[in-house]
């Protein structure tokens, strides 16, 4: 079997010569192309990089600005309220307008506490604890010393109290 001699012919030699010319200049167009793109791309990727980079840096500086001025803001935090609660009203079979007067009446005792800081407050609950339970209450010709389950402090300071028989 033989190649067959193309080579001799004219017309054949063009098209193989075109074939060979179009696919040179169509993989230097490519190139180009290809070149010019990712230019382009790694521009863009390096202009994003600088503003995640400068958007971080303001964010680091947002944060810690954000996280002192909380700082500030807690310390200045006042209470506003006193609500002082009586779990163990039902264990002596007392009703609820005997339960809510002595609830009044150690919120009463504790509106000093009103418009001073949180963190005054707090720093003095041992004392704080300790002016409620040495506090004697009389319910219905019955006297009842308290005891301080929990204290909560915020803007409104909670007071869970239980009643103990003397």
């Amino acid at each position: 079997m033989r190649i067959p001699p193309l080579y001799q012919k004219a017309t054949w030699q063009r098209f193989f010569v075109g074939v060979v010319i179009g696919s040179l200049i169509s993989w230097f167009v490519f190139l180009y192309m290809h070149g010019v793109l990712q230019e382009k791309q790694i521009n863009k990727i390096h202009k994003q990089s600088l503003l995640i980079h400068d958007m971080s840096k303001k964010m680091e500086i947002w944060e810690k600005d954000y996280n002192r001025l909380n700082k500030e803001a807690e310390k200045k935090l006042l209470i506003e309220d006193v609500k002082v609660v009586v779990l163990n009203g039902k264990q002596y079979h007392l009703d609820l307008l005997s339960v809510a007067e002595a609830e009044e009446v150690i919120e009463d005792d504790l509106t000093s506490l009103i418009a001073k800081e949180v963190e005054t407050v707090y720093k003095s609950k041992t004392l704080l604890k300790k002016s409620i339970e040495n506090k004697t209450i009389e319910i219905n010709k019955k006297r009842y010393r308290l005891e301080v389950v929990e204290i909560f402090f915020y803007t409104t300071m909670n007071i869970e109290v239980k009643l103990h028989r003397q």
